[in-house]
């Protein structure tokens, strides 16, 4: 069976749950990690001779290198030496000591002692053998599931490290606007390279390449030598055992040198230095620098090594090269050394774009940062910097905010066509830059603030709507010319004014059955239906050679193309609804669909006799409510009939019990200590009061509740019943469905219906928006001065009354 992505991550995650407590996540990352590379190498490649890793094999069961030799070892008290051992002999065979050997399963610190540490390492290689994280047929390696895999960890280790240690991550959203702004994609030959000077964990280096249409080669160099450790295994679980990672400072000692002993230089760089660094220049002098990055710019301040990364970075790059760094806001605008560096670089031509980025996307720092994009092969015809202000586009994730893939989208549209477009991006001329003493701070030359809902004084003292408001709502007005004159007029003798024609409870109605917003709908739907209709084609003939990743690919693109030009939606928010259902639902069901067909999981369902006796029983790709909806609406609608039938006497039941409860209560005869009705107290108090006239009321009462309580049992058996009946008929329809019934009901009646829900929902968004304003407009401007004035002399003139008649006047 196909492993989905979801139950992937959720059983990772869990595995952290053995560890946490004995240390902290930028601890047990390291164990967490490990075992996955372990697992993976040895599903993978452990039968296969001629694999570029090797499995050892041991003569005996545990005296190997591989995953299935630590489950030996399982429940034994040499657990924690023996995987050391095991991860020992793998690590030997392939060069990857100190690289999958720096976590030490046999800490009695971090693991416990005797029973505690067997237990818990038992527990956590336990999840690993889960049937559902078999890799070795696992044909979904080919959309790089491990190595999503991989990154989601990371993410959650970072998010679970704190402000010191989660550095060593880049969020995958920022790593996508780079690896496509650097301009990876227009690589041609394979000798093109990629490096990374700071790679933490690889995630921003593997992104880039991802971007490639051939094969590169990948260099990385890491400080942290824990860190060099997760980007190496990250580049085996990518598919990319060859790039060069090395350990050590890039700033006092970079490794990678030409036969000259200069700084290699490279086709493309991506990096994310470490913010404001205060010790960037130990172990070396930058005035005498060895490679010359800081000649013709100057030396960066002391005490912040923003700009000495910056400059390496230029320095490394080929006379064609570009390049995409994260750098704190701060390298745009800060004085002094900084400032005469910012204006080199920006006379060089050097900087092509410059996107600012919302607030808080980073472990480790909350303060916003940037992605300054270089490139030196059109330096000397540059006549500006293209900019965006995207600090706007975000949601919040827990206490971090996260870019959306919708922002990821517009940011690289908008870049790479260099669009313009007013309070977002624009090209700022060098000779404005110039004017602005070179201070490349966004909200200088992009003024993003929106439009601030001012009141207005006259309409507040005489009424009437300001045409300034009914103007903000332009682009309604200029798909529907004539709804605006349908809902206003112009105040006599007042050219700046409008009046309401239609009662404020009759906005909505006013705008929503207006033919020219009918039109706009039936426009809209069209745009869905035929977008619809082309991707059912495609979606229908996915199979095993498909590869779910060219499937979201192809869809939310084709999304985007369709509502792109279409009044009042943004085309971004219609990708966005797509992205989301993919990520909810979509995904999993396209990655069992790659690796067994349309029919396996429905298949296995109906075979597997301990799934279906189990109560609550389903079917992933297929679940059952679609198939009750297309097949068995009738015994569906009797089943809900019952419910509800039997909801209304168990309504009854507790309505009697509340008005003839209590002590004094027509029904507190047949309560028992705890105030309840006692059905062998109601059924001996009825017999006993039957035949007396005197107590008719409490008997009638008495009945009446019998008489609900036995129809919630009754109803409920027959809901049960109807229940079971239609659970066999599902079952038996399960049995018999053909591969076109399984594609039409999840294309179909799943994945369309609910995407035409998402968009649905967008579009009343939009509707709802318009209808809100003109409410609150016609609301704020409703009562003017002079009414409200009249109303207070009514008023007072109406109290004083009151108060002559009670004697008291002044």
């Amino acid at each position: 069976m196909a492993i989905k992505k979801s139950e992937l991550y959720s059983t990772l995650w869990k595995s952290c749950d053995e560890l946490r407590g004995g240390m902290d996540a930028s601890q047990y990352k390291d164990y967490i990690l490990v075992l996955l590379f372990v697992k993976y190498i040895s599903d993978r490649y452990g039968d296969d001779e001629e694999a570029v890793i090797e499995v050892p094999k041991g003569d005996k069961p545990g005296q190997g290198g591989s995953f299935q030799d630590m489950v030996f070892w399982k429940n034994k008290s040499e657990i924690g030496d023996q995987l050391n051992i095991i991860i020992g002999r793998l690590a030997k065979a392939n060069d990857l000591t100190g690289i999958i050997t720096v976590a030490n399963f046999n800490d009695p610190e971090k693991l416990g002692k005797g029973k505690d540490m067997v237990d818990r390492l038992s527990n956590l290689i336990a999840l690993f053998e889960n049937p559902q994280l078999n890799f070795s047929k696992n044909r979904a390696d080919g959309d790089d599931i491990l190595g999503d895999a991989y990154e989601y960890l990371m993410r959650h280790f970072a998010t679970e490290s704190g402000k010191s240690k989660g550095q060593f991550y880049t969020p995958s959203e920022v790593s996508h606007i780079l690896a496509k702004v650097v301009g990876v994609k227009n690589a041609k030959r394979a000798d093109q390279t990629i490096y990374d000077p700071t790679c933490g964990s690889g995630s921003l280096l593997l992104k880039a390449a991802d971007e490639a249409p051939i094969s590169l080669s990948l260099y990385g160099q890491e400080k942290d030598n824990a860190t060099r450790a997760l980007a190496v295994m990250n580049m085996w679980l990518h598919n990319n055992p060859d790039a060069v990672i090395w350990q050590d400072n890039t700033l006092s000692a970079p490794h990678f040198k030409n036969k000259t002993g200069g700084l290699e230089t490279f086709d493309f760089i991506v990096a994310n230095p470490p913010f404001s660094d205060k010790a960037w220049s130990n172990g070396f002098d930058p005035v005498n620098d060895l490679f010359g990055r800081f000649q013709d710019f100057g030396i960066p301040p002391a005490k912040n090594g923003d700009y000495a990364y910056l400059l390496h970075i230029i320095r490394s790059l080929k006379s064609k090269g570009t390049g995409a760094v994260i750098l704190p806001h701060g390298v745009l605008f800060r004085g002094n050394a900084e400032a005469t560096i910012r204006q080199n670089l920006i006379q060089r031509g050097y900087i092509k774009g410059i996107i600012g980025l919302p607030p808080n996307l980073f472990y480790g720092t909350g303060i916003p940062a940037c992605i300054i994009v270089l490139d030196k092969a059109l330096a000397a015809s540059r006549r500006g910097i293209f900019m965006i202000d995207a600090s706007k586009g975000f949601v919040k994730d827990g206490n971090k905010n996260r870019l959306r893939e919708q922002d990821i989208h517009r940011i690289v549209d908008v870049f790479e066509k260099q669009t313009e477009l007013p309070g977002y991006a624009r090209l700022v001329p060098y000779q404005e830059i110039e004017t602005n003493a070179y201070n490349l701070n966004i909200p200088r030359y992009i003024d993003s603030q929106e439009v601030a809902d001012v009141q207005d004084i006259e309409a507040h003292l005489r009424g009437g709507i300001p045409s300034a408001d009914l103007e903000q709502l332009a682009p309604y007005w200029a798909v529907f010319p004539e709804l605006r004159k349908a809902l206003f007029a112009k105040e006599k003798g007042r050219k700046n004014y409008n009046r309401l024609k239609v009662a404020n409870a009759d906005i909505k109605d006013t705008i929503f059955t207006h033919p020219e917003f009918v039109a706009f709908l039936e426009d809209m739907n069209n745009v869905f239906a035929k977008w619809e209709k082309k991707q059912l084609k495609f979606l229908k003939k996915l199979n095993g050679e498909t590869r779910p990743n060219d499937v979201i690919a192809a869809i939310a693109e084709s999304v985007l193309k369709s509502y792109t030009g279409k009044a009042l939606v943004d085309k971004y928010d219609m990708y966005q609804h797509v992205m989301d259902y993919w990520e909810e639902t979509m995904k999993d069901d396209c990655y069992i669909i790659s690796e067994d067909g349309w029919k396996a999981e429905v298949y296995l369902l109906y075979t597997d006799k301990a799934r279906k006796k189990a109560k609550g029983w389903d079917c992933d790709l297929l679940p059952k409510d679609l198939v009750i909806h297309r097949f068995f609406k009738e015994e569906k609608k009797a089943i809900l009939a019952l419910a509800e039938a039997e909801e209304n006497a168990a309504r009854q039941k507790s309505e009697i019990e509340e008005e003839h409860g209590g002590e004094s209560g027509l029904l507190a005869e047949v309560l028992n200590d705890k105030g309840k009705v006692n059905k062998a107290m109601l059924t001996k108090r009825m017999k006993a009061i039957k035949e007396d006239p005197d107590e008719a009321e409490e008997f009638a009462v008495l009945e009446k509740w019998n008489k609900a309580n036995e129809a919630i049992a009754s109803t409920k058996k027959k809901v049960a019943a109807a229940e079971k009946a239609l659970d066999k008929k599902l079952a038996d329809r399960y049995k018999i469905l053909t591969e076109a019934e399984v594609k039409l009901l999840v294309t179909e009646d799943k994945w369309m219906a609910s995407l035409q829900q998402a968009i649905g929902g967008e579009l009343d968004r939009v509707s709802q928006s318009l209808a809100q304003r003109i409410k609150v407009l016609a609301e704020r401007y409703d009562t003017p001065l002079s009414q409200l004035e009249d109303e207070a002399t009514v008023l007072k003139a109406t109290v004083l009354n009151h108060l002559e008649k009670m004697g008291m006047v002044w």
